[in-house]
């Protein structure tokens, strides 16, 4: 049994591929290679933490997505999940919906919140904040103090292989991405 991290996955939405400059020629590529990445590493035995974002302006149901993606959901709401959340029953397919969580891995406290952010529990006890919501954007007035934060992980699959990670991938993906 495995713990993933995954965000901003944004399943149907069309604009993500020319904004995040996915490489992918169209919204049904994305979305099945999306589905096909998660479930190539994800078993059924595994649980999965989708910190936000996972639909945005899908023209299918996000149940018929959710039934085809394996493992047990955990989702921290992001700020582009309420409108699919309204005609979904989340709990069939979630063990867990919250706006934050704070878990342990069995070897850290670990904050899950959608947003970044620049202080959390045990942040000076190696406690570590897995966030969202900045995709691969470097242009923001928050990356110099994000790039300083190691402790500060980003699960956006724009940085993560457009697949659910370890902590391990996490944190080497995260090295990747701040040292470019």
């Amino acid at each position: 049994m495995c713990i993933y991290y995954t965000a901003d996955l944004h399943i149907g939405h069309t604009n993500i591929i020319k904004m995040c400059n996915r490489p992918f020629s169209d919204v049904e590529e994305m979305n099945e290679a999306l589905i096909c990445n998660w479930n190539n590493c994800v078993t059924n035995a595994d649980t999965v933490y989708v910190i936000g974002d996972l639909f945005f302006r899908t023209t299918v149901s996000a149940g018929k997505y959710l039934d085809r993606l394996k493992g047990r959901k955990h989702l921290i709401i992001g700020n582009h999940d309420k409108t699919w959340m309204q005609n979904t029953d989340v709990g069939k397919y979630f063990a867990s919906v919250s706006h934050m969580e704070v878990i342990n891995d069995g070897k850290r406290k670990i904050t899950l919140c959608h947003y970044p952010m620049m202080a959390w529990d045990a942040m000076n006890r190696m406690g570590c904040m897995i966030h969202g919501h900045i995709h691969n954007n470097r242009n923001g007035d928050y990356w110099p103090l994000m790039q300083k934060h190691d402790h500060a992980l980003n699960a956006g699959v724009d940085v993560n292989s457009f697949h659910p990670v370890t902590f391990e991938e996490l944190v080497m993906n995260n090295q990747l991405f701040k040292a470019e």
